[in-house]
């Protein structure tokens, strides 16, 4: 009775304090510290609801592991008096399939929801109503804008990237412009070394291969600019390889795509700029018969 007693006592200031923490709950709290905001893109909600979920299940599964350690340690310490070793207990079948069969089951959990969402993100648009390629490069981007037919061409990597002073300069960070509420195919390319291609607020990379063409398929849904960097180490400056990406509106992107038709940015930049020149076919070699 006294023992009944004693777990009531202790569950009520545990549960006020529960009550307190969840209902003081923010929001970049309910999203797992997430840098970004629901509805940014069609994949973040996706993401975030992995993230959170993930965080969830693994929190139960450690209050009740250190729970269960913390009670053997009480329940079972070394009473005043005591000598020797407690009784030994080996081949306990019931525990060894509860500890085999739960980890395993959470294991299958989290690799099915995963597939499940990575499917759902990496799924191509059949037809894309903008595509963009993005060429990263030491330590810069280049942008063309397939359908229009226009580009923009960051500025490559020198001996001082910033000014004077050292100071990175904002207004000459490249900046990709994407209509919002459009589906969007970009193919990522490298003119170099490996690359990463990070839109933080996306909460999506993918790395850039030389010599081979990566995919990105998303759907902005809210106005803003939202910062991009590398996210794989390329070289002396690779932390000042910054990018922008701006989701505006359809007729602010059309002017974009103008301006730059304007300042005679036309056309598209092609791997004839690329580094490297000798990477390996991928094409079935051609058979040359020998001439008798």
């Amino acid at each position: 009775m006294r023992s009944n007693r004693r777990l009531r006592w202790a569950a009520i200031p545990i549960a006020a304090v529960l009550s307190v923490v969840l209902a003081g709950c923010t929001q970049d709290q309910l999203q797992g510290w997430l840098p970004t905001e629901p509805g940014t893109t069609n994949n973040v909600d996706r993401v975030i609801g992995l993230w959170v979920t993930s965080w969830i299940v693994l929190l139960v599964v450690g209050v009740i592991t250190w729970a269960l350690t913390i009670w053997a340690i009480v329940v079972y310490r070394r009473r005043k008096g005591q000598t020797g070793l407690p009784a030994q207990l080996r081949y306990n079948m019931p525990i060894e399939i509860f500890y085999t069969i739960v980890p395993l089951i959470l294991v299958l959990g989290f690799f099915a929801f995963t597939a499940r969402d990575q499917d759902a993100i990496e799924a191509a648009y059949d037809d894309p109503e903008v595509t963009i390629q993005v060429f990263g490069k030491q330590w810069a981007w280049d942008f063309n804008y397939v359908d229009e037919d226009v580009y923009y061409a960051g500025v490559q990597g020198q001996d001082d990237p910033d000014d004077a002073n050292g100071n990175l300069v904002e207004s000459e960070i490249p900046t990709l412009y994407l209509p919002v509420g459009k589906t969007v195919e970009v193919q990522l390319e490298s003119r170099d070394v490996i690359h990463s291609f990070w839109v933080i607020d996306f909460l999506y990379k993918k790395d850039m291969l030389p010599g081979k063409t990566n995919y990105m398929y998303v759907t902005p849904e809210r106005e803003g600019t939202f910062t991009g960097k590398c996210a794989e180490l390329c070289g002396e400056y690779h932390s000042m390889m910054l990018f922008n990406v701006k989701v505006v509106s359809q007729q602010e992107y059309d002017d974009y795509i103008q301006s730059l038709r304007d300042s005679g940015q036309e056309g598209q930049l092609g791997h004839e700029y690329d580094r490297n020149q000798n990477l390996p076919g991928i094409g079935t070699p051609e058979h040359h018969e020998e001439e008798e």
